[in-house]
């Protein structure tokens, strides 16, 4: 690789880099996009490094938002008048830096002219080119064009000084060996552990942003061997290293950890479904016991257990109270095997799981199953094919499945029945729901209401 197509280059870039050169500055294409170009990749931001020194780069461009002027760095925010997206784009410029004592950001930055003193701040050597605008030229001071061409992500010069410097590294470098599906570099990987004391600075909202980044990867399984053999997930998320080594049952050919490993790679959709999968079954080496029995390993409750491991795990990553909710449903109510259930079957796992968890379960079963190993066969999937015919018949024929559902409401039980508000409305009206759950034809406003009767009398 020796030179850059510039026909990738946004119409934007060049005016960027035009305007810069206008007044004098000199101006390169830096970063991701060039190793993603390079790569054959979209490329999803475009970044210009500029000799300009901050003040003037407010002078040149008066609506760039200074996003952060202090180390250099403006925003310009560019409509396109082809599809009237606004697209940004950062214009810092050219610097070295100082000691990082948080670990995570320079306590100051000094700025240099000199591209290539620029590039040797940064992280891995498939980050630190840079291309001149004007002739396609690459500049490439530390060799990311090899290590792209050997598949390798490879630190900037001395991978102890980098992980040193700034904690995310580390869980970049992981990040990036999964998204590129490239290997990490032996003297790379070997840095990681003895800089973990600066990780351990890097911030809970840091990490999830890492980790949500790493489950758009085809295997995110390539990070997280990383994060568990450097040491990164004993910081991280130390439950799930229960797993390693957990044996299980003859369902299964692979151990809880690598169980794991395969469902999330298998459970391809969102990043927060991937995390579910990445927990299904946290919960697993803390159930397991051995039964006379069935002659083989149990693991009864771990579903729920599981749920309770979860809630923690992901609060303190800082997902969004949603996102939580949705992670511990999954894990809650991920195992299931359908087997002929009747009617009010369907209809109460519907209610118990919640219409909106539905397609998410549907994909985290068909991801637990492929990573069962050996033992699984495509035969296994028969019962959950059969599952969605049944859902989506029951869906469709409208049943009640929630006291929403029901042809009466408190309003209508408080007026009918003299009740006065209070729990036990919410008691009726939840004894109501499990009677049309079994024979839909209830649930109609008179004989709702004589159940009611029936129930408040203590009848029923």
């Amino acid at each position: 690789m020796t030179s850059f197509n510039l026909q990738l280059v946004p119409a934007n870039v060049f005016a960027i880099c035009d305007r810069l050169r206008g007044a004098g500055k000199r101006a390169w294409i830096v970063g991701g996009c060039v190793r993603d170009s390079l790569l054959g990749k979209a490329v999803a931001d475009w970044d210009v490094a500029t000799d300009a020194l901050p003040k003037d780069l407010m002078t040149i461009f008066p609506r760039a938002i200074p996003t952060g002027i202090q180390h250099g760095t403006v925003t310009l925010a560019v409509r396109d008048p082809k599809d009237a997206v606004v697209h940004h784009y950062e214009i810092t410029t050219l610097r070295g830096e100082s000691t990082y004592s948080d670990g995570r950001r320079p306590d100051a930055v000094h700025f240099v002219d000199d591209i290539a003193r620029d590039l040797s701040r940064r992280d891995f050597t498939i980050n630190a080119m840079a291309v001149d605008p004007s002739s396609g030229a690459i500049i490439d001071p530390f060799g990311g064009q090899a290590d792209l061409a050997k598949q390798v992500v490879r630190a900037v010069g001395i991978a102890f000084d980098r992980f040193s410097e700034d904690g995310l590294r580390v869980l970049r470098a992981a990040r990036f060996s999964a998204t590129l599906d490239f290997d990490l570099d032996p003297e790379t990987f070997a840095a990681i552990e003895p800089t973990l004391d600066t990780f351990r600075k890097v911030s809970a909202e840091r990490v999830r942003e890492e980790w949500v980044k790493t489950m758009k990867a085809n295997r995110p399984s390539r990070a997280f061997e990383i994060m568990r053999k450097s040491g990164i997930l004993a910081i991280t998320c130390p439950e799930l290293l229960e797993g390693v080594g957990c044996e299980q049952n003859k369902h299964h050919s692979l151990d809880v950890w690598n169980h794991g490993m395969a469902c999330m790679d298998a459970c391809v959709g969102d990043p927060v479904l991937r995390v579910a999968a990445l927990l299904h079954d946290v919960g697993k080496p803390r159930t397991r016991a051995y039964s006379d029995k069935v002659q083989d390993f149990t693991f009864y409750g771990h579903d729920k257990l599981g749920a309770e491991i979860a809630l923690p795990i992901v609060t303190r990553l800082r997902f969004s109270n949603d996102e939580c909710n949705r992670i511990v449903a999954l894990v809650r109510h991920h195992l299931f095997h359908y087997d002929a259930w009747s009617d009010a079957a369907v209809r109460r796992w519907i209610r118990r799981v919640g219409k909106e968890r539905i397609v998410d379960l549907y994909a985290l079963n068909e991801a637990d199953l492929r990573g069962k190993g050996t033992v699984f066969k495509e035969a296994d999937l028969a019962a959950l094919t059969l599952l969605k015919a049944h859902v989506d018949k029951t869906l469709a024929e409208g049943a009640a499945l929630s006291t929403r559902d029901l042809a009466v409401d408190g309003n209508v039980l408080m007026k009918e029945l003299g009740l006065s508000p209070g729990r036990i409305i919410g008691q009726i009206l939840d004894a109501l729901l499990e009677l049309v759950t079994v024979d839909p034809s209830l649930n109609e406003r008179e004989a709702l209401l004589e159940h009611a009767r029936e129930i408040l009398q203590g009848r029923v």
